[in-house]
Formats: C-alpha cells, sequence, structure tokens
C-alpha cells in the first residue's frame, strides 16, 4: 500500500531505526510491499523504512530507474534487511545528492567509492555483496537513514547555511511534493 513519505523535521527520520527481527516474516513482507509501492508512487530510486515512518532496519533500492543514465543498473532492484557495511574503500567520490523526505533540495555529499555490505534480502536469506558505482551510492545514501542521517548533514558546512532556509520551511510544511508527504 502507498504511504506517505515523511519530511525532513519529522522525529522519525532522526532515530536510529531498531532491527527487524527476521521471524515477523509476514510483518516485514508487508511493510517491504508498502515500500515498493510508495518508491514507485513517488519515481525515486531509494526508499529505507523510517521515510515511511516506520523505524526498522529495512530499505528497498531500484536502479532501473536510473538505467537509462547508467547502463549497468539495469535490472538492480534490492531489498535489504538489517543490512551493515562490513567493509567500505578509503577513496572517496563526490555526487550529488537529492532525497524525497527532503524535496527540492540537492547538494555534493562524499561518500567511500564502493562497499561490502551483508543483508538479508527479501527470502530472509543471508546476502553478502560488493556494490560500486552508483549502486553503492543509493545503498550508503538509504542505509543513512537507518541511522537518523540526512545528505544534508553530510555536506560541506557553508552549502548547509546556503540551504538553512529551504530546510526550515519543508520542515514547517512550506514545501510541495507530486507524492502524499507528511511531517511528525
Amino acid at each position: 500500500m502507498i504511504q506517505p513519505i515523511y519530511l525532513y523535521g519529522s522525529e522519525v527520520l532522526r532515530a536510529d531505526a531498531s532491527e527487524a527481527d527476521l521471524s515477523q516474516k509476514e510483518e516485514l513482507t508487508s511493510l517491504i510491499t508498502d515500500l515498493w509501492d510508495t518508491l514507485a508512487k513517488a519515481d525515486g530510486c531509494g526508499l529505507a523504512a523510517p521515510q515511511i515512518g516506520v523505524s526498522k532496519r529495512v530499505l528497498v533500492v531500484d536502479g532501473d530507474i536510473m538505467s537509462d543514465v547508467y547502463d549497468y543498473l539495469a535490472g538492480f532492484k534490492r531489498v535489504m534487511i538489517n543490512p551493515v557495511i562490513v567493509e567500505s574503500s578509503e577513496k572517496e567520490c563526490e555526487y550529488n545528492e537529492g532525497c524525497l523526505s527532503v524535496p527540492g533540495i540537492y547538494a555534493d555529499v562524499r561518500r567511500p567509492e564502493s562497499i561490502t555490505v551483508e543483508y538479508y534480502n527479501e527470502k530472509f536469506e543471508k546476502v553478502t555483496e560488493k556494490l560500486d558505482k552508483f549502486a553503492c551510492r543509493m545503498v550508503q545514501h538509504e542505509m543513512s537513514h537507518l541511522d537518523g542521517v540526512l545528505f544534508t548533514d553530510l555536506v560541506a558546512p557553508i552549502r548547509r547555511k546556503m540551504i538553512a532556509k529551504k530546510l526550515a520551511n519543508i520542515a514547517h510544511g512550506k514545501v510541495g511534493t507530486r507524492y502524499n508527504a507528511k511531517i511528525k
């Protein structure tokens, strides 16, 4: 079911999400369906459970939406339950990020160029996967949500000052979105 996306200023976006209980398969399957439905409606490439008001360590990413720009992302769709980065490269890269919870704001963010992540997939199987390029970027962005971190927290201090008024407007509901959104 399509859920509203929580916007900047919502408390759930600042909390450390709790581990998902893998024995609650029906509940997790329903959450995953909600994440996919909501992501499709919002035309995004990733969504974490806190963004729909559920403080659980679950996320989905869909590279297909970016495959016209990055052909290697064709078919890259992942469900990650309780993901953990077990290794990250020392080398970093910078990329302009945006977020469904922070509409209308984009900024350059430095993150590791590659990571190895362990997680459980939608079949509740443990997976270890090495990611690089934009797939790595999408996963790191969504994993930040699980730790209560938004991409705007990671930008250069001068850029943060430049976007402060826009962030305040979002937190006060002075923003329009093409998808159902809320602040709580």
